[in-house]
């Protein structure tokens, strides 16, 4: 991992500080161009994180019932072969997003691994 140091603000350097761990995944999500209806997905996760959650938040966490009931029936148009190029993007959008999270989950799984 790289790390990048930065010089902020005070007032913004107030608001980063008490949420720092969860911030390489709040700016993943953040640079991801995400040009269709996946991008509410990506913001409520980064409201999520933004709020400071507990690693054992994060671990439970699981996106909206909305979220995931849009998410199940992009798979199953998929499945049909009756998804349409905007629905396919939005697919590729939200499986992007779902990586992000599940590698987030991973990290924390490491280290509570480490810390055994």
């Amino acid at each position: 991992m790289v790390e990048v140091k930065m010089q902020l603000p005070e007032q913004l350097a107030r608001r980063i500080l008490p949420v720092r761990q969860w911030m390489p995944t709040v700016l993943g999500l953040s640079l991801v161009k995400l040009e269709t209806p996946a991008r509410e997905v990506a913001v409520e996760i980064i409201d999520f994180l933004l709020a400071n959650p507990s690693p054992d938040d994060v671990m439970s966490y699981h996106a909206s019932e909305r979220a995931q009931a849009r998410l199940q029936r992009l798979l199953a148009l998929g499945e049909a072969g009756l998804l349409g190029e905007a629905e396919q993007r939005e697919l590729d959008e939200l499986q992007q997003i779902e990586h992000a999270v599940i590698m987030l989950k991973a990290q924390l799984a490491g280290e509570w691994e480490e810390g055994k």
